[in-house]
């Protein structure tokens, strides 16, 4: 059972009980016309043995006539072989009949359902049968009266002995094969038409299983599902739409998350890139000082270990910027917003550079108005985001270039521009700037490092995003918004 469909073990479930409501049906039927006949064949004879009790001289003062009565009863029987005629004393007991010897069973009638008839009850009534113990069948009873005394009853069975043996007979005849094959034409029919009639309703749910089955990540089974409105709102296709919704969510996922490992590999392969030139350079000049330390000037050697720091720091720094970005993707980094004054932070942070703003020959600009709305931000975090345009900028711009900060209020927002007069970004630089672009798409000479992408995740994490803004003039802009206070 297991093993079969939806389709199937409905359809085996709906033949059975179509098969067993098709035998109750036929056996209430029977039961129902079984009933009738003996409710028309009691109310036809109700006057039957009333009819046999005053016509004839049963007993009289000195008893019973057996003579009378066994002539009499061979009349009537012979007349009208459906019925059997026996005489009743007041106390049930069988006194008289024209069965054959050895036919009568019973020695006497139960009484009550004589009683009952006698006093007009509903018909039909079942009585016993002296010649079956075994089952009861209607009757017809009247009292004998002799000189106004009774002295007994006429009990009539009216569907005797004779008329079971004929319908016995008959009950193969054409009459009841056509009833059977009528009502089994009838159910065959209904099997049929509720065959169909579950194909056709489970088809949406063979074809949802169909789909479900053909799910893959990429989107063609989800995009199938998704396609057009559903007109009729039933419970399958309620769950279509459902399923197509979640198909669509979870190839988004699954597009997302093939993304991010794409990101991931490629961050290997930027840190990786980024790492072997200064920690190359680090290990070449430490190895000049050793093999040359007995020939190197003091001149040299310092200028060989001026190097070799730099390099140091290079590592140090993009080791930091790798575990700052491992903390802000981790989940467990909320801002802690509080209110501040955006000016006085960008202030600061401009005092920071100023000396190697001046060393590369660089100018430092600010432009806000004179009122401007504090906002409400994580100041640690916009610090930092301050901090990394302002490096960016100064560490890839040449000598004579302008650096500008630009505050502006757009309630209920503040705007934030870092702008530069350099010589801009290449294509190849614009194409992965805030994601894990990968080491092979950067041209020679071009550094990377993750500091775009920190300034990125912080910003996100307080509903903003920094944006590369297409201008005019040569140069980059970078510009994020704030939320007012």
């Amino acid at each position: 059972m297991r093993s079969l469909s939806l389709t199937r073990r409905l359809s085996l479930v709906f033949a059975l009980l179509l098969i067993a409501c098709s035998g109750v049906s036929v056996w209430l039927q029977i039961s129902a016309s079984n009933r009738h006949e003996q409710v028309v064949v009691q109310k036809l004879s109700t006057g039957l043995a009333a009819h046999i009790a005053d016509t004839a001289q049963l007993m009289d003062v000195d008893g019973w006539r057996p003579e009378a009565v066994r002539g009499l009863f061979d009349k009537l029987m012979a007349v009208n072989p459906a019925v059997e005629v026996y005489l009743l004393a007041k106390d049930g007991r069988i006194v008289g009949n024209a069965a054959p010897p050895g036919k009568v069973q019973l020695e006497r009638v139960n009484l009550a359902p004589i009683t009952r008839y006698l006093s007009g009850a509903a018909l039909p009534l079942l009585g016993d049968d002296p010649r079956n113990p075994q089952v009861q069948k209607v009757f017809s009873a009247a009292p004998v009266t002799v000189n106004g005394r009774e002295g007994g009853y006429v009990y009539v069975v009216l569907q005797g002995e004779a008329r079971d043996a004929l319908v016995a007979a008959i009950s193969t005849d054409s009459v009841l094969r056509a009833t059977l094959w009528a009502m089994a034409l009838m159910a065959l029919f209904s099997l049929i038409m509720g065959l169909i009639a579950f194909r056709l309703i489970t088809r949406p749910l063979r074809d949802l299983t169909q789909a479900v089955g053909n799910f893959d990540p990429h989107g063609e089974a989800a995009a199938a599902l998704g396609g057009g409105e559903v007109v009729h709102r039933d419970e399958i296709s309620t769950l279509r739409t459902a399923f197509a919704q979640m198909g669509q969510r979870i190839t988004a996922q699954w597009r997302e998350l093939s993304t991010q490992d794409q990101q991931r590999r490629d961050m290997v392969a930027n840190i990786s890139h980024d790492l072997r030139t200064p920690l190359t350079s680090l290990h070449g000049y430490l190895e000049t000082l050793r093999l040359k330390d007995q020939t190197l000037t003091p001149e040299e050697r310092r200028h060989y270990l001026d190097i070799a720091l730099g390099q140091s720091s290079k590592v140090g720094r993009l080791a930091q910027e790798l575990f700052e970005l491992a903390r802000l993707e981790s989940g467990l980094v909320h801002p802690e917003l509080e209110p501040f004054a955006l000016p006085d932070l960008v202030q600061d942070v401009m005092q920071k550079f100023e000396l190697a703003a001046e060393a590369r020959q660089q100018r430092l600009l600010v432009e806000m108005p004179p009122v401007l709305p504090a906002v409400r931000a994580d100041l640690g975090m916009i610090e930092r985001v301050l901090t990394n345009l302002l490096d960016n900028a100064i560490r890839h711009n040449p000598a004579g270039t302008h650096i500008l900060v630009r505050l502006q209020a757009q309630l209920p927002r503040v705007q934030v521009e870092v702008a530069d007069s350099g010589q801009g970004l290449s294509p190849q630089v614009r194409k992965g700037l805030f994601t894990r672009a990968s080491a092979l798409q950067r041209a020679p000479g071009e550094s990377g490092g993750l500091g775009l992408i920190i300034v990125q995740r912080m910003l996100q994490l307080h509903g903003s995003e920094v944006r590369l803004i297409e201008a005019m003039q040569p140069g980059t802009v970078f510009r994020f918004h704030l939320q007012a206070a």
